[in-house]
């Protein structure tokens, strides 16, 4: 019986940290070396990707409304049909150009404001359908024109929690950069703690790629593991071990392996919005949290998940902030040939 309750006796996921402060932390740019990093981008850029992109939260495309965004330099629209199937197709009314964006959605029809012309998801005019995939927490359009790599069935989604036990939050940012920088500043796990020492403590990197041998999802193990301490208040800080991978070009997974929380997920999709010859390149960063917990309590946090959501976007975002302002400024040194190593 004393096993027993050994066993079920609660434990607290905080612990308190003592350590050096920012100024006194050990400097890591001598182990963030640059061609490691460029090396890992040049395998993740490679591997493919089936002209899948990622649109936003499964959340934005709502019943009855259009949902528009450009991907690539291409005008996107997505609605869904009455059973709630995702359809998708360019964004431009083939009678006059109008932004089907600003339409409406009439028992699963889209119908274009300006003069009626309406679209069930079929061909029409010219106008022909973009293959959709909605994976529950994100959809997915695929633009072969603007992929230009052989196409796939389906887009590569990482593994995440089983469906219904975790909960789940989309946070979307734009900022001046193209798709590799986003992804670049997701492999350079050693500016955590110098960079956001508001959020994260100790970090360790334990283990660096070591190339394509082996492992799964697309990312041959190709992996960074870190040991990281989450701060949630003062000293007060969650400990984990976890480990990014880049399964596809365009996306970043980070997965806790051990500790409070362990099979979270939390993915980074670079979205090109412009062509890629522009001048002023623009993407849209939209990451995706899965956090989940093999504790018995969770379960009240997945009943509090719409109020939980706008919390997680907050702590996302303020991330975000920061490393948006990391991934322009790799932008403006490359543009101008002045990215260093």
């Amino acid at each position: 019986m004393a096993d027993r309750a050994d066993r079920t006796r609660w434990t607290s996921p905080l612990r308190r940290r003592r350590g050096p402060g920012w100024a006194e932390q050990t400097p890591t740019w001598r182990a963030a070396r640059p061609a490691l990093i460029a090396d890992t981008l040049k395998r993740a850029s490679a591997r493919p990707s089936g002209n899948w992109f990622v649109v936003g939260a499964s959340r934005d495309v709502r019943p009855g409304r259009p949902y528009g965004r450009t991907v690539g330099g291409v005008e996107v629209v997505l609605w869904r049909s009455p059973a709630g199937e995702l359809r998708a197709g360019p964004g431009a009314c083939p009678h006059l150009g109008a932004p089907l964006r600003d339409g409406r959605v009439v028992c699963g029809t889209l119908v274009c404001h300006w003069h009626g012309l309406a679209l069930d998801g079929s061909a029409f005019a010219g106008w022909q359908p973009y293959p959709a995939h909605d994976d529950g927490v994100l959809v997915w359009v695929r633009l072969d024109a603007v992929g230009g790599e052989e196409p796939s069935e389906r887009p590569l989604v990482p593994a995440r929690p089983a469906p219904g036990s975790g909960v789940d939050a989309v946070f979307t940012a734009v900022g001046r950069c193209e798709p590799q920088d986003v992804v670049a500043n997701r492999l350079d796990p050693w500016h955590g703690s110098w960079f956001h020492p508001y959020s994260f403590v100790d970090l360790t990197v334990v283990r660096e790629p070591q190339g394509d041998e082996g492992g799964e999802e697309g990312d041959g193990g190709d992996a960074f593991e870190v040991d990281v301490s989450f701060r949630v208040a003062g000293r007060l800080v969650v400990p984990v071990r976890a480990e990014f991978t880049a399964p596809e070009p365009r996306t970043v997974v980070m997965r806790i392996t051990d500790g409070e929380g362990a099979t979270s997920v939390v993915e980074t999709h670079a979205t090109p919005l412009t062509a890629a010859d522009a001048e002023q390149p623009r993407t849209a960063v939209i990451e995706a949290v899965v956090a989940a917990s093999d504790r018995t309590g969770f379960a009240l946090a997945r009943a509090a998940a719409p109020m939980l959501r706008p919390l997680m976007r907050q702590t996302a975002g303020r991330l975000w902030r920061d490393d948006l302002a990391y991934a322009e400024r790799r932008w403006e040194l490359r543009s101008t040939g002045r990215f260093p190593g």
